[in-house]
C-alpha cells in the first residue's frame, strides 16, 4: 500500500471534500524550490507552500538553528517564565517592525495571532468601561479559520455555517481601482453609526480572495480616518509580511502606522507553527492595571516556544542579507516581463504583480467559486505538469521562495500559458 493510499485511510484535510478528493501526492523530500513524491516525481512549488517558505525546502542555516535550539533548550512555559531566544527576537523586531510596534503577543498561527488582536481590541475599551463591540473588515477578506477570525473574513464558503455565532462585522468595498471614494464612505458611514472597536485589513494584496491588490495612498486615507475617530487599525501581514511586496512589510509603504499588527507563515521560514501579534505601547498600557480581570486572559501551551523564536531569528538574519532583496527584485522584474506577455493572451482578463506576487485573472462568462470546475482543471493540469498552483475561482497565482531559479521561473510560466491554450474557459 502506497503512502497516499494509507493517508486515506487516516488523514482529515484542510479545505478539502474527501467524497470528491481523497489521493494526493505523498512528498517525502524537499530542497530549495522542489519537492518530491513517494514515486520520484519532481514538483516545482510555486506558491512556497501556502506562502511560508522564503528560502525554500530544507534550508540548512535556520535547520541548524532549530537543532541547536532543541539540543539546549526546546521549550519552556511562557506564563510566568522568559527565555533569552524571545527576548532576542523581540530586540529584532523592534528594529524592524513600525516604529510604533512595541510589545508583542506570541501564538501559534495567523487565525489566533489575528484572535489576539480582535480580542485586545475589544477588551482594550472594555477595561475603560466603553463597549465598543463592532469591526469593520474589507469584503472578501480572510484572515483565518478561529471563530474571531472567520468573523472578519468576508468569504461565505468558509463563513456560511457559522453565521449565527459570530462577532458583529461591518465589510466595505476594497479601495481597488474605481472603488476607492465608495470604500472610504463607507468606512466613514460605519464608524459614524456604530461603536467600532477596530478596522481589520490585509494591507494592499488580499490574499485569499485571489491576490486582490490595492494602493497604499488609499489605504492611508481609510487609516487616517480611523485615527481621526479613536479607532484601532489592525494590519493583518501574515500573508504579506517577510518581503513578499517587495518591502520587508506592507505596511512599510504606508505613512500611517497600524496599531496592531498580524505576523505568521514565514515568520519561521515556513519551519515550526508560530505566530506573533504586535501592539503600540498605547494598548499594552490599557491592560496595566492592579486589577487582574483587566489582563489579557489569553494564551497557548507553545507560546514563545524557544525552538521557534530560533527559527524565526535565523529567518529574519536571511532576510537581511543583501542578495534576498536581489533576488526578489529578480522575481518582480520577471514577473513583469512575463506579465508583458501573457496579458495578450485572449483568455486573460486582467494581470497584477507585487513584489514575487504575481497574479492572473482567467476571462470567464459568469463568476467562479473558490473550489470552481474551472480552477481544479487548471489546478489538476499544474499538478500533472509538476508544478504546484492552487487557482482561487479563475485566479491562477504565483507567490515562489525567493530563492527560486530563473528556469524554474520560466517553467511555471510556460506551464500556466499551456494551461491557459489548452483547457476550454
Amino acid at each position: 500500500m502506497t503512502l497516499s493510499e494509507k493517508d486515506s485511510l487516516y488523514n482529515w484535510h484542510p479545505y478539502t471534500q474527501h467524497k470528491i478528493n481523497s489521493h494526493f501526492p505523498a512528498i517525502v523530500k524537499g530542497k530549495d524550490e522542489f519537492l518530491w513524491d513517494e514515486n520520484g516525481k519532481q514538483y516545482i512549488d510555486a506558491i512556497a507552500s501556502w506562502w511560508v517558505n522564503p528560502f525554500g525546502h530544507s534550508n540548512t542555516i535556520i535547520a541548524d538553528a532549530i537543532y541547536k535550539q532543541l539540543t539546549t533548550l526546546e521549550h519552556v512555559l511562557f506564563g510566568g517564565f522568559t527565555h533569552n531566544v524571545v527576548v532576542e527576537l523581540a530586540e529584532k523586531l523592534v528594529e524592524i517592525l513600525p516604529s510604533n510596534q512595541r510589545k508583542f503577543f506570541y501564538s501559534d498561527n495567523g487565525s489566533t495571532a489575528v484572535e489576539v488582536a480582535i480580542k485586545a481590541s475589544f477588551q482594550y475599551h472594555y477595561n475603560k468601561g466603553i463597549k465598543k463591540n463592532t469591526i469593520i473588515a474589507f469584503e472578501d477578506a480572510f484572515h483565518g479559520d478561529t471563530f474571531g477570525a472567520m468573523a472578519v473574513s468576508g468569504i461565505g464558503l468558509f463563513t456560511e455555517a457559522f453565521q449565527e455565532a459570530l462577532i458583529n462585522v461591518i465589510r466595505i468595498p476594497v479601495p481597488t481601482k474605481g472603488n476607492e471614494e465608495i470604500s472610504k464612505l463607507a468606512l466613514e458611514k460605519a464608524i459614524s453609526e456604530n461603536e467600532v472597536a477596530a478596522f481589520i485589513f490585509e494591507p494592499l494584496v488580499l490574499g485569499a480572495a485571489g491576490m486582490v491588490m490595492y494602493d497604499a495612498a488609499e489605504l492611508d486615507k481609510l487609516l487616517s480616518f480611523c485615527k481621526k475617530n479613536n479607532v484601532f487599525t489592525i494590519a493583518d501581514e501574515v500573508m504579506t509580511g517577510f518581503g513578499k511586496t517587495g518591502k520587508l512589510f506592507a505596511c512599510d509603504y504606508l505613512k500611517n502606522q497600524p496599531d496592531m499588527m498580524c505576523l505568521s507563515k514565514a515568520l519561521t521560514g515556513g519551519t515550526i507553527p508560530m505566530a506573533i501579534t504586535t501592539f503600540s505601547q498605547e494598548i499594552f498600557d490599557g491592560f496595566v492595571s492592579d486589577n487582574v480581570n483587566q489582563a489579557l486572559l489569553h494564551g497557548h501551551t507553545f507560546t514563545a516556544n524557544p525552538t521557534g523564536c530560533a527559527a524565526a531569528l535565523a529567518s529574519i538574519s536571511l532576510l537581511e542579507k543583501p542578495d534576498t532583496y536581489e533576488n526578489i527584485n529578480r522575481i518582480n522584474n520577471s514577473h513583469l516581463e512575463f506579465e508583458k506577455h501573457i496579458s495578450k493572451h485572449s483568455k486573460v482578463k486582467s494581470t497584477r504583480v507585487l513584489g514575487v506576487i504575481f497574479a492572473l485573472e482567467i476571462q470567464v462568462s459568469e463568476k467562479q467559486s473558490y473550489y470552481s470546475n474551472l480552477r481544479n482543471q487548471f489546478y489538476n493540469f499544474f499538478i500533472d505538469k509538476g508544478v504546484i498552483l492552487r487557482p482561487v475561482g479563475n485566479v491562477i497565482y504565483i507567490l515562489p521562495s525567493y530563492i527560486i531559479s530563473k528556469e524554474s521561473l520560466q517553467q511555471i510560466y510556460n506551464t500556466i500559458e499551456q494551461a491557459l491554450n489548452e483547457i476550454p474557459c
